[in-house]
């Protein structure tokens, strides 16, 4: 049954979205957020701007460069190419490493301060050539920039069977999360080129994630593994109620029946065992106890990014996609236009503390995803 009143809701909750998104978040970033001196983005800010000592991931470079090359089709009316072009210069600048993957972490200069390279980075790195396109157009250099780099890990980080080592010079233990972001990453790509390659990076890692990440016996995904894919003791293991719905709403994406079964399943667990009080807790157990009920932002980003999705099929996720939007905006909400708290304790407290750049991206993810949820109705 259509549940009319949720649908409506969402409505709403996409219109307040929005505009905080437009008229607050994307303004104070692009002016705050960026540095104009050094070049690149700013790990952190707080109501008088941001902490420009603050060392420099990779991650949050790249993700910074994925939100402005999608805001304006979420609605924001400035020019973001320069953000979007400067911030990925300065990246390709400084963080690429001798043999082709980008160290983790610089200082404000430039100066390398980290030569690890870990798959999750270079996954990000993937994932903003892609979007950039959306801002800078199918140039070639984004595709040579993606393709050298997906050659670097085939040389590098390619295990003898299926999947990744988690980076260099640390290979193990193995790792569900990277290999997320890299299908992310592929699915991107397989939308803005035409080279076989990357639909077959996304067939890998759905086969992957169905053969392996998943526990047969509980629909839950596991995140750490050792050789050969064998999941680690479970006083070891843990599960993400985040990653749960993460993980569904990529396997929507790839389509196939065993994918979207899985992806379905992966709600129903997050659903019933990740969410307490309308919110999305850190983390489980492997018999899916409670580990840590504390809640970060980044969640209940992907809640709603899964449930959004699903519901344009399936109306019955739409109260779950509304409750996860309505505990998006408690994070949004009595900060510094703009600002957001990242974590909430179990007194039902925030943490108060700068706002992470690295949250930006999630937040920009769910929104796009709940306004094509919305759009979809009539």
């Amino acid at each position: 049954m259509v549940d009319v009143d949720a649908q409506s809701a969402a409505r709403q909750l996409y219109a307040q979205l929005s505009d905080w998104l437009t008229q607050s978040a994307l303004p104070r970033w692009a002016q705050a957020g960026y540095d104009s001196v050094n070049g690149g983005f700013h790990e952190r800010l707080t109501a008088h701007g941001p902490l420009p000592a603050d060392a420099r991931r990779a991650r949050v470079q790249v993700r910074q460069v994925y939100v402005f090359a999608n805001a304006p089709a979420l609605g924001w009316s400035q020019d973001p190419q320069p953000l979007v072009a400067g911030g990925l210069e300065h990246f390709l600048r400084y963080y690429r490493r001798a043999d082709g993957l980008f160290r983790c972490l610089c200082a404000p200069g430039g100066r390398p301060l980290d030569e690890r390279a870990f798959l999750y980075d270079q996954a990000f790195v993937l994932l903003a050539l892609a979007e950039s396109q959306k801002v800078l157009g199918s140039i070639p250099r984004l595709s040579e920039e993606a393709e050298q780099l997906q050659a670097a890990l085939e040389r590098l980080l390619r295990r003898s069977g299926a999947g990744f080592y988690s980076g260099a010079p640390e290979r193990l233990p193995l790792l569900a999360n990277p290999h997320m972001h890299l299908l992310e990453a592929a699915l991107a790509w397989r939308e803005v080129s035409g080279a076989p390659a990357w639909g077959r990076l996304v067939a890998e890692l759905t086969e992957l994630a169905l053969e392996c990440f998943i526990d047969p016996s509980s629909g839950a995904l596991l995140e750490h593994f050792g050789e050969h894919w064998r999941p680690v003791a479970a006083a070891e293991q843990l599960v993400e109620p985040g990653h749960l719905f993460e993980w569904s709403w990529l396997l929507q994406r790839c389509g196939g029946t065993r994918a979207r079964q899985a992806a379905v399943r992966l709600i129903q667990v997050g659903e019933e065992h990740g969410v307490h009080r309308g919110i999305t807790i850190n983390a489980l157990h492997q018999d899916l106890g409670v580990r840590d009920a504390e809640a970060r932002l980044w969640p209940q980003t992907e809640r709603l990014k899964a449930n959004a999705r699903l519901a344009v099929s399936e109306p019955r996720c739409w109260p779950a996609a509304v409750e996860a939007a309505t505990a998006l905006l408690r994070y949004l909400s009595d900060v510094p236009p703009g600002l957001w708290h990242d974590r909430l304790t179990l007194k039902e407290q925030f943490v108060a503390e700068p706002a992470p750049a690295s949250s930006f991206y999630h937040i920009v993810a769910a929104i796009s995803e709940l306004k094509a949820a919305v759009g979809s109705l009539r």
